[in-house]
């Protein structure tokens, strides 16, 4: 269903190039753009109940979704920690670059959870996001982006 709408790598290539979240060639640092930014608190952290709200998930569903403790999402001062902020932006730049393509952030919520890629092993989005390997999540989109084949 959604695989057919990334085959032919055309279709994806607007969303790879605007991702939510870009390194800082002088700093390194995160720098969110477009539709990251809807959930960024002042001091620059996501905000989990702007995550949860918007996707329709409890907190103990999201830290499932990227694999922490639920005790991470429910408490205040684990929430602002680099793993927690970490993962939960990497999710959301993963979805933000499928959205277009998959028809809606539900959709796109469900192929990152649920869709196999197997370029990557039959592996899901969120399985690798959970191990650490969003980066090669990352490097599937752009060659679809560049016309790769999926």
């Amino acid at each position: 269903m959604v695989a057919q709408a990334i085959g032919g790598g055309k279709a994806a290539a607007a969303p790879a190039r605007r991702a939510g979240v870009r390194r800082s060639a002088k700093s390194g640092a995160f720098q969110t753009t477009g539709f990251m930014t809807h959930f960024i608190d002042p001091k620059g952290n996501v905000d989990f109940d702007q995550v949860v709200d918007a996707y329709r998930l409890t907190k103990g569903q999201l830290a499932d979704t990227v694999g922490l403790a639920a005790a991470t999402i429910s408490k205040a001062g684990r929430r602002d920690g680099p793993r927690a902020q970490t993962r939960v932006r990497e999710m959301l730049e993963i979805l933000e670059r499928v959205r277009e393509w998959a028809g809606s952030d539900t959709q796109a919520l469900a192929w990152y959870r649920a869709e196999p890629i197997p370029a990557l092993d039959g592996r899901t989005a969120e399985a690798l996001v959970k191990s650490g390997e969003a980066g090669a999540v990352r490097d599937y989109l752009d060659h679809l982006a560049l016309g790769g084949f999926a």
